[in-house]
């Protein structure tokens, strides 16, 4: 019999809880934020192991290129200014792929094709939307984006001398 400290276990429960998250509530806050303007941009999910080796963080980049496929990610395209966020893939970490399998009470269509693309059309997930950008394009985004964060900071120089 093993006995479990109440105090314990409600702390663990209570660590795990505090990290619940949204997806849509994660996408809407980049949406929101309208890093590119109002330019279409990916939103980049990714899960990194903390240096203590024992904490993963999920970490929300927007981008406007498309990142290459990898396990424990999600990838979506937003759309600022519309209520369109378009999933591109969702790959859990490999030990976790039996649980999306068709059949089974935790089965999930688009993460199950995301792994099955994954494992045998990673072209498919690579390719490029029909709706991005040039590269020539990008590095124009990137230069208005400099300038305006110059420009802000500039003149939050002036403010503050004033």
């Amino acid at each position: 019999m093993i006995k479990i400290n109440p105090l314990d276990a409600h702390d663990r429960l209570h660590h795990f809880t505090k990290q619940e998250f949204s997806i849509s509530e994660c996408c809407q806050d980049l949406i929101d934020k309208r890093p590119f303007g109002n330019h279409p941009f990916y939103i980049w999910a990714h899960a990194r192991t903390d240096e203590n080796v024992r904490v993963k963080r999920l970490i929300w980049q927007p981008r406007l290129t498309r990142p290459k496929p990898q396990t424990n990610s999600m990838l979506f395209k937003a759309y600022p200014g519309t209520d369109t966020i378009k999933i591109i893939w969702i790959i859990p970490s490999r030990e976790l792929w039996s649980q999306y399998e068709k059949g089974k009470v935790t089965e999930n269509e688009i993460v199950w094709n995301s792994i099955q693309d994954f494992q045998n059309n990673r072209g498919l997930l690579e390719r490029n939307e029909e709706d991005d950008f040039s590269d020539e394009k990008i590095n124009e985004i990137y230069k208005e984006l400099a300038c305006e964060a110059r420009r802000k900071k500039a003149m939050d120089r002036l403010y503050l001398s004033k």
